[in-house]
């Protein structure tokens, strides 16, 4: 079976990995704080929660560590993130909900989404650490 970004003669196919990366959208990590149905609102992105990667319980710092090899966005709620952690050096972005409640999450939906576009819109420019608050 060929990958997304496989030809037949097993030499990379170029369109393979640009479709792929138009379907997946931003790679996204929710913090254990967050409501898991987020994701369903989500949807055009890949969206794992902690608990999904095995990094249930795993402090800030180190959760941070191990989302920036694998994921573009960590989203959270938890509000002194940028207080208990130096986020300067760090290479991922950070979007931080104002609430863990659904409801306002979901009526702010579109507010985080355009964030969202907004990253993905810089990407591939070199990454820095943003922490920006969206209202819920």
């Amino acid at each position: 079976m060929l990958s997304d970004c496989q030809s037949r003669d097993g030499a990379p196919d170029i369109r393979g990995i640009e479709g792929r990366t138009a379907r997946a959208g931003v790679n996204i990590l929710l913090d254990e704080c967050v409501p898991r149905p987020l994701r369903k609102l989500l949807a055009n992105h890949t969206c794992r929660t902690a608990q999904e990667m095995g990094w249930k319980s795993v402090k800030n710092g180190d959760l941070l560590t191990l989302a920036e090899a694998q994921v573009d966005l960590f989203i959270t709620s938890d509000q002194g993130l940028a207080y208990q952690e130096n986020l300067r050096g760090r290479r991922i972005a950070i979007r931080k909900l104002s609430t863990n409640k659904l409801r306002p999450i979901e009526a702010a939906v579109a507010q985080l989404r355009d964030a969202i576009e907004k990253y993905r819109a810089r990407v591939p420019s070199p990454r820095n650490p943003s922490v920006t608050q969206i209202s819920g």
